[in-house]
């Protein structure tokens, strides 16, 4: 095995999984993480089709399960909180046996350093500032601590990634702005009814609470419709000022207590609805996985799903390859990017969120109340698996599924 040591930017559910499979497989991982602790925040994320292969290979799907979100659906509400329409997803599921889970994003996340403590280097509160690769390794400068070598570096900090820029150029040759921006944080619990996802939209405009049935916490959640703006949403206090300005003198439902929520909670998080494009995922010995290479944006709800399946891959096709980066970037790249091009398509979902206009608003709200919705919802999950092949098990001897 060649280029066994391996530096990840980003304690996440991408970094962390890649990190665990490496480990597996005897190399070297080492994570680097800005956050002076693991980040435990976040909404539901959905974990389905292979993803589910990928977490019960990894040995932990039995405890995925039992800390389950438990949210039995969504509903669109009327200004003064009565119901038009609902979506049965807990239903859905059980109907056409998809075997999904939805988990708090923290959740997960603890779990997963819990399998890789021990096997995983770790390295809180620092970043990655500049990276010098030539033919046999990168030199990795750090913020804190001093310059490293590495055989290779794997870029898993998400839509604002660091090693994207450092690699690859600015950012804006790279994310895609997808018209809206949105915000998540903390919410009183008293304002939406348990187990259930509840959304109250005016055109272009989406306000929300969700209650997982397994956690006291409740999240709120905003997302509008607008034009770029110049704000560096980095600065929480210019984020927060364009957050008050588009709901501030809303009234309507528990609009003004769910914003509330948020400006008070200090992990709030607050950024454009973007997507990452890129034309190569990986330039000599330096690669992206999750976000940081192919974000399909929140309302895509595969997040956590392409994170998961992206960084089994990329350890896996690195196993494979003994370690020849060249060879296992490839690999990668062409397996994994047919996901990522549907998963990217996203416009269902943000007509469904967040329609534009008060006559998308009717056409949502008549579409939701139509018993064939169910149907479609369901055949939609068993119709579409994430890949013609089977996902590839590296470890068995003989596989050929690559």
């Amino acid at each position: 095995m060649v280029n066994e040591r391996v530096l990840i930017s980003g304690a996440g559910i991408a970094g962390q999984t890649l990190a665990y499979w490496l480990a597996r497989y005897g190399l070297r991982p080492t994570v680097v993480e800005r956050a002076p602790r693991l980040r435990t925040g976040g909404q539901g994320v959905d974990i389905r089709d292979q993803a589910i292969e990928v977490v019960d290979r990894m040995g932990i799907m039995a405890r995925v399960r039992a800390a389950e979100a438990d949210v039995a659906g969504m509903r669109f509400v009327r200004a003064d909180g009565r119901d038009i329409s609902r979506i049965d997803i807990e239903g859905i599921k059980h109907k056409y046996d998809s075997g999904e889970v939805e988990i708090m994003r923290g959740d997960l996340v603890r779990m997963l350093h819990e399998i890789t403590t021990g096997a995983v280097e770790y390295l809180f509160d620092d970043t990655i500032t500049a990276l010098d690769q030539d033919d046999n390794g990168v030199t990795v400068t750090f913020a804190s601590g001093p310059s490293r070598r590495f055989d290779l570096v794997i870029g898993a900090d998400g839509l604002h990634s660091t090693v994207r820029k450092l690699a690859f150029g600015p950012e804006s040759n790279h994310v895609r702005f997808m018209d809206h921006y949105f915000a998540f944080g903390n919410a009183d619990a008293a304002l939406g009814p348990d187990r259930w996802v509840t959304m109250f939209n005016t055109p272009g405009r989406m306000a929300g609470i969700y209650r997982s049935g397994n956690h006291p916490q409740a999240k709120a959640y905003f997302m509008f419709r607008s034009a770029r703006s110049d704000i560096d949403l980095r600065d929480q206090g210019a984020a927060r000022a364009l957050l008050s300005a588009e709901f501030g003198h809303e009234n309507n439902w528990h609009v003004p207590g769910l914003l509330a929520g948020v400006l008070a909670d200090p992990d709030a998080y607050i950024d454009a609805l973007g997507q990452v494009r890129m034309d190569s995922w990986s330039t000599g010995r330096v690669a992206l996985v999750g976000d940081a290479a192919y974000c399909a944006s929140p309302v895509s709800g595969a997040g956590a799903e392409i994170a998961l399946i992206g960084a089994y891959r990329l350890a896996g096709e690195l196993a494979a390859a003994a370690g020849d980066h060249r060879t296992a970037f490839q690999r990668y790249e062409e397996s994994h990017r047919p996901l990522i091009a549907r998963k990217q398509q996203v416009g269902p979902n943000l007509r469904l969120m967040v329609p534009k206009s008060r006559l998308g608003m009717a056409v949502r709200n008549t579409v939701t109340r139509l018993p064939l919705l169910e149907s479609m919802a369901g055949m939609e999950r068993i119709m579409s698996p994430t890949t013609t092949d089977r996902l590839p098990d590296y470890e068995a001897a003989g596989d050929t599924t690559r």
